[in-house]
């Protein structure tokens, strides 16, 4: 945790000069009115999404999730992940499919055209509680969806039926006490290092989301150990990101520094169920080869620092030109992909739904027996184990 100070504010601080703190910079910018009104076409679109998202991922996960990422995990831990993986990437298809196409929200992509890389850490700026969601956007045009991970709060896990996709697709819970969550994520990523299974694994080192508060005690923090005052994004936390970047550096095909802004609001999640908000969400990225990043710990401090000091210039430049330097290096999503791929995922609820309600007995039966398993795996963190070692798997093994 931040330790952000209470002293005074001027220009000497314990006897060193320093930089005086600056207001913050952003939120003048985000704080304009809706871009749409919330009309009652809008609430019942709403409603209704509320109910299609979970319902979907519910029945997809209490048919499909057992066999997946329990009787397959059985002969290929790699099999049943990427199984799992692609069910899951249509499930999660559907977001940036409301997000672009039908509340029509414009996204811009700017800096360095991202490439499909096979292993890549993603750290960003965290602005808003749907920060990470806007990355599935990105993702999705690189053909990486189903490969994309988070290291997410713990409290998250106790949202019903999406707890349950959290542990399936093997997101990483931490409690925020170092002592406890290092060992976890460190044995979790070890995991995940398989070659033969792409990852993106996305980390937020701010640790939180930005505001105004948050960002004063930042900058007192920086004011007293002579860092740099940042407006608008949080000083670093560098724990867990050099974690993360010692145990994949050998696997990483590179590391993604990626910057969010919105115009000309700050976007809710109800925002997006809505439709109301953001009328633009503008990314821009930074591709670091890995060998350009220093190994020890204090030097990756100042590493990390250095380029949130260029994140908060970008948003500067940002808030004064309404725009990231070299825009449209991602195409548009395919509106018939998105079409087809909505339909796929309604059409395979409305087989579970009915096989579930209107079909035999033993149909309810096993959906009963599903649901208690995946509460059970996800509250005890229960991964099925390989037990037959498939000639495929065993080369590997080899290898590794």
């Amino acid at each position: 945790m931040m330790n952000g100070s209470t002293g005074s504010l001027g220009n000497h601080v314990n006897g060193k000069q320093v930089q005086s703190v600056d207001p913050p910079g952003l939120s003048s910018f985000n704080n304009g009115p809706r871009h749409r009104p919330l009309n009652a076409l809008r609430r019942c679109r709403g409603v209704l999404c509320l109910v299609i998202m979970p319902v979907t991922a519910c029945m997809m996960m209490v048919y499909l999730a057992p066999a997946t990422t329990f009787v397959v995990r059985f002969f290929s831990v790699h099999y049943s992940r990427k199984w799992t993986c692609f069910l899951f990437g249509m499930w999660l298809a559907m977001f940036p499919f409301l997000f672009e196409k039908i509340n029509r929200t414009r996204f811009v992509f700017s800096g360095e055209k991202v490439p499909p890389k096979e292993c890549v850490l993603l750290f960003a700026n965290h602005r808003t509680e749907v920060d990470w969601m806007y990355l599935w956007d990105l993702a999705l045009r690189k053909g990486r969806l189903q490969s994309i991970k988070y290291i997410l709060k713990k409290s998250l896990m106790k949202l019903p039926i999406f707890n349950w996709a959290f542990h399936i697709i093997e997101f990483i819970p931490v409690e925020r006490n170092w002592e406890v969550d290092e060992p976890l994520i460190r044995r979790r990523l070890s995991e995940l290092k398989n070659p033969k299974d792409p990852l993106w694994l996305a980390v937020f080192p701010e640790g939180t989301d930005y505001t105004e508060k948050k960002c004063i005690k930042s900058q007192e923090y920086a004011a007293e150990h002579g860092l740099p005052i940042l407006k608008n994004v949080l000083l670093p936390k560098i724990k867990g990101f050099n974690c993360c970047l010692q145990e994949l550096r050998s696997n990483l095909d590179a590391v993604y520094d990626i910057t969010i802004a919105y115009k000309h609001r700050l976007p809710t999640f109800m925002d997006n169920v809505y439709g109301v908000d953001p009328s633009e969400v503008h990314v821009h990225t930074k591709i670091i080869q890995v060998s350009d990043i220093p190994t020890a710990e204090d030097e990756v401090s100042s590493w990390l620092t250095e380029r949130f000091r260029l994140k908060d210039e970008l948003l500067s430049d940002f808030l004064a030109q309404g725009h990231f330097p070299n825009e449209g290096t991602e195409e548009d999503l395919s509106t018939l992909k998105c079409v087809a791929n909505f339909v796929a995922v309604i059409g395979m609820t409305a087989v579970f739904i009915y096989l579930t309600l209107f079909s035999s007995v033993w149909f309810r039966v096993f959906a009963a027996c599903s649901a208690s398993f995946l509460t059970y795996a996800t509250l005890y963190s229960v991964h099925a184990p390989q037990i037959v070692c498939l000639p495929e798997a065993g080369a590997h093994a080899k290898k590794a």
